[in-house]
């Protein structure tokens, strides 16, 4: 069990997900922040997180339970997403920080 696995709202398999897409620490977690790691799994090989994997990590940061996040911080963090979408497309960010339903071609 590594460091991510030990705090609050996330297990094993969430810090093995993490691990996959670079994510190894809280630090890096924090750095990388939530919408930016939620983004990272959704465009890795491996299985898409639900976005109670978003709330999870935002709690795991903060040290609450994802389901708080879930009521009290939903719209919010959709939208950040989002906006995140969008500001990628701006300014031309390609690769793990594409839209979902974007195809990329290599």
């Amino acid at each position: 069990m590594g460091e991510l696995s030990k705090l609050k709202g996330l297990g094993p398999k969430s810090e093995k997900a993490l691990n996959e897409v670079g994510i190894k620490t809280r630090l890096q977690l924090q750095t990388i922040g939530a919408v930016g790691a939620y983004k990272r799994l959704m465009h890795s090989a491996g299985a898409k997180p639900s976005l109670n994997f978003l709330y999870a990590m935002v709690g795991a940061l903060e040290e609450r339970h994802w389901s708080e996040i879930a009521k009290v911080e939903k719209a919010r963090l959709l939208m950040e997403l989002e906006d995140s979408y969008r500001l990628d497309e701006i300014v031309g960010q390609e690769a793990i920080d594409c839209k979902p339903e974007t195809k990329r071609e290599d």
